[in-house]
């Protein structure tokens, strides 16, 4: 008996070595995971710390003629049937003066040092005849704009007082990691101080909302009247202005970095406008098959779609079809990345541009300037023609380019229709497509296109480089 006690101890002594020798690491393990902020006890002591740093942006804009604009949303409420009261207000009523209609909108914004710079949202201001900014201590102000960009939807205000202002310190946005946990304070539905939280979604996103978009994603609420106000991470600091949302979505809102924000924030303070460097091309991120078209191998770069004339680019001699690998030593990995660089690049500074042309490496020197964006090239009169891939061609202008979502200065041939079950409806080919290459070699006009094709023999393989309106240049292969 005394024996079977000693063995049921030793078994007991030996399970409890092994749970513990167990258990240890698992203890570490909890440990180093606790050092890991999951989710906050409450964020009252960051929305208190932070309101006081938060506006709320009021704007009144005169619309001219404000008697049509009322008659266009609020016009006869008898659709096509006649008016009965026309017969009061006489025939010719659409000839009285018109009135001006005042148009009244609410946003956000917050202050950025003591002097009472605000930051906020450019489509908050934009155009506003007057501006009113009220604190979180019910203070109200009037402000008068210092300057706007349109291009990143910013703009900075300031008010003028001798009392105490209570300014928020800028992050780091860099930092940011995808689950960090992130406040939006603002003014949605013209409730002020609201406070929301969530996590960052996603970084670097692209909506479609203009040139310069490297979008903080997050599931904070943000709603209409947040415009302009600000992201904070956990230590208070604004990492992102929130700018936009989708409208059919839930939980998915958008702000603009704060570190794109501050270099525009500091010209918008010095000067009262943003000035950018202006390469003069268009450009593209390179897919698997452009990149197998051109035969790179490298893991970077940005395709040239496009040379303006007379710009910089054209002038340091860079071309349609180079490929840019890198900027003043810095890689380049994306269009994106591409236009960010040139455009925070002093302006009459020489640029050293490394690139692959023809599969070779060439490094030429370009000096920035700054390109007036409604320049447009005039182009010849238009030319049709069809053939027996089964496509209609024509050559492109301001006319049709614009039509199918095309620049009228781009170079090429423009498909305006495609015969059914052909070769080209087969391989891809899509009505509005514009047809820049065949086989490498350069397609300006119907005649180059024509004269090119003629040339191939029948099965023999065509390769189009094609320019597809929203979606970039595509490779579309077919026999002849």
């Amino acid at each position: 008996m005394i024996k079977r006690n000693v063995i049921f101890r030793y078994v007991m002594i030996s399970m409890l070595v092994g749970i513990l020798a167990g258990v240890v690491p698992s203890v570490a393990a909890a440990k180093q995971h606790s050092e890991v902020v999951m989710v906050p006890n409450n964020f009252s002591q960051l929305a208190e710390d932070a309101k006081p740093g938060v506006v709320n942006i009021r704007t009144v804009t005169t619309i001219k003629g404000g008697g049509r604009v009322f008659r266009h949303f609020f016009g006869n409420p008898f659709n096509d049937r006649k008016n009965p009261f026309e017969e009061f207000w006489g025939p010719h009523q659409d000839n009285q003066p018109q009135r001006d209609f005042k148009q009244r909108s609410l946003g956000s914004g917050f202050i950025i040092d003591r002097d009472g710079y605000i930051v906020t949202n450019n489509h908050v201001v934009e155009n506003a005849d007057q501006i009113k900014v009220k604190l979180a201590d019910e203070r109200e102000f009037d402000a008068e704009l210092v300057g706007r960009d349109p291009k990143t939807d910013l703009a900075l205000i300031k008010i003028t007082t001798e009392a105490d202002l209570s300014p928020l310190q800028m992050g780091d946005s860099e930092k940011l990691q995808v689950g960090n946990w992130v406040v939006a304070i603002g003014s949605p539905f013209g409730l002020e101080q609201t406070v929301t939280a969530g996590i960052v979604s996603a970084k670097g996103r692209i909506i479609g909302f203009g040139p310069y978009e490297d979008f903080i994603q997050t599931d904070a609420s943000i709603n209409p009247g947040n415009s302009g106000g600000p992201l904070i991470n956990m230590k208070g600091e604004v990492v992102g202005i929130n700018t936009a949302i989708v409208a059919s979505g839930q939980g998915i809102g958008f702000a603009i970095p704060m570190n794109m924000a501050k270099d525009i924030i500091d010209q918008l303070k010095s000067s009262g406008e943003v000035t950018r460097g202006w390469l003069g091309v268009s450009i593209q991120d390179l897919s698997a098959e452009l990149k197998s078209y051109y035969g790179v191998e490298e893991n970077g770069g940005v395709l040239i779609t496009q040379v303006f004339e007379d710009d910089p680019a054209d002038k340091g001699g860079i071309e349609a079809n180079d490929i840019i690998v890198e900027i003043d030593g810095q890689t380049v990995t994306s269009a994106r990345e591409l236009s960010g660089l040139i455009a925070n690049t002093e302006i009459g500074k020489k640029t050293t541009i490394k690139l692959l042309r023809d599969g070779k490496h060439k490094t030429v020197h370009v000096e920035l300037t700054k390109r007036d964006d409604d320049k447009l090239l005039a182009r010849g009169p238009d030319k049709e023609s069809s053939d027996d891939m089964g496509i209609q061609l024509m050559d492109l202008s301001a006319e049709n380019a614009g039509r199918f979502g095309l620049d009228a200065d781009e170079s090429g041939v423009l498909v305006v229709g495609i015969k059914p079950g052909g070769k080209a409806e087969s391989a891809g080919i899509r009505r509005g497509d514009l047809i820049k290459e065949l086989n490498h070699q350069r397609i300006a006009s119907v005649r180059d296109y024509t004269q090119a094709m003629k040339k191939i023999d029948d099965d023999e393989e065509v390769q189009l480089l094609i320019r597809r309106a929203r979606e970039g240049f595509v490779v579309i292969t077919l026999s002849k």
